[in-house]
């Protein structure tokens, strides 16, 4: 597995399908091997984009292709969740989207705790059978949910997860005190999500009030917008401060304090551009040294956060202000 991997949310919202193939390449080309996407990513255009370009280059097979489903994709009760029935057409769908006969990584993009994970782990198990799945994972679930799926699996003899993706940055480091941890006891792989805690680690925002008019916080709101805690852009700040003292830019610094954190399989970059993804390519070749892991530390202590990453978990009652 490549230190980095491509994550695709950004893919045709906003970033325009051509500049999306090329970063697909370019990508490839650069060593980085494994392609994250979801199901809800633009609607499902990110995954059509991914098995066009797939398709056109050439490489599936160069490619470790997950993939997640979850979250809604139609008005039905039947358009969500991880139950067999949706699971299974989710996979189907994405499959067909993805021009690909096979999933390498199969992702459960939140946990369900409403539905038995016997029925999910099931029905999981038997996308395996069928070849449709190599492997299966989650994504931003509790310790406690994983755990739980490890253990059913092993009870039943079910397909096991082999990976978690959470929400892990220098801004929100709460994995550290039971996922963490877990994931090592149990050898799982961790992918985190939002290396660059949405941009504020590169010190893209002045305050909590004011966005970039091309930053999520402002052109998705929401859940984005409440990332972005006073506390959090104050720590942002002084991380920027940190990574010129080093000679490195702030970027750059965010996603590799991630990269080499204990535990870590490799961390998703989203970029939105190829300059993006160009800036973020040195680090695969990068080391975080001890003097500077020590800085991060006085900035945010093992374990706490400044700004809440896991507020798209309804299972995370913990509230940053």
């Amino acid at each position: 597995m490549a230190p980095l991997c491509l994550g695709t949310d950004n893919f045709a919202n906003p970033t325009p399908e051509a500049e999306s193939i090329a970063m697909i390449d370019r990508a490839l080309d650069a060593g980085i091997n494994l392609i994250d996407t979801s199901n809800s990513y633009a609607k499902g255009e990110s995954e059509r984009i991914i098995g066009r370009a797939l398709a056109a280059n050439g490489r599936r097979d160069q490619v470790v292709l997950a993939t997640k489903a979850h979250y809604p994709t139609g008005p039905g009760p039947n358009d969500r969740g991880n139950t067999r029935l949706h699971l299974m057409k989710a996979c189907e769908d994405s499959l067909r989207r993805l021009q690909t006969d096979y999933i390498d990584l199969y992702q459960l993009h939140r946990p369900s705790f409403d539905i038995p994970i016997d029925e999910t782990l099931s029905a999981l198990t038997d996308l395996v059978r069928q070849g449709k799945v190599r492997y299966i994972g989650s994504s931003t679930a509790p310790a406690w949910k994983v755990m739980e799926g490890l253990m059913v699996s092993e009870l039943k003899g079910y397909v096991r997860f082999v990976s978690e993706q959470p929400p892990y940055n220098l801004l929100d480091r709460r994995i550290e005190n039971e996922l963490v941890p877990m994931c090592q006891a149990y050898g799982l792989g961790i992918l985190p999500w939002s290396p660059l805690a949405m941009g504020i680690l590169a010190g893209r925002y002045a305050d909590n009030t004011n966005y970039p008019t091309d930053s999520r916080a402002s052109l998705r709101g929401g859940i984005y917008a409440e990332r972005v805690t006073a506390r959090g852009v104050e720590v942002g700040n002084k991380f920027v401060h940190l990574a010129k003292e080093r000679n490195i830019s702030p970027a750059q610094l965010a996603v590799l304090w991630v990269k080499d954190q204990p535990g870590v399989t490799a961390p998703l970059i989203g970029p939105r551009t190829m300059e993006q993804l160009e800036h973020f390519l040195p680090v695969m070749e990068m080391e975080l040294d001890e003097a500077t892991r020590l800085a991060c530390d006085a900035l945010v202590p093992p374990g706490s956060a400044v700004a809440n990453f896991h507020n798209s978990a309804p299972w995370m009652k913990m509230r940053i202000v």
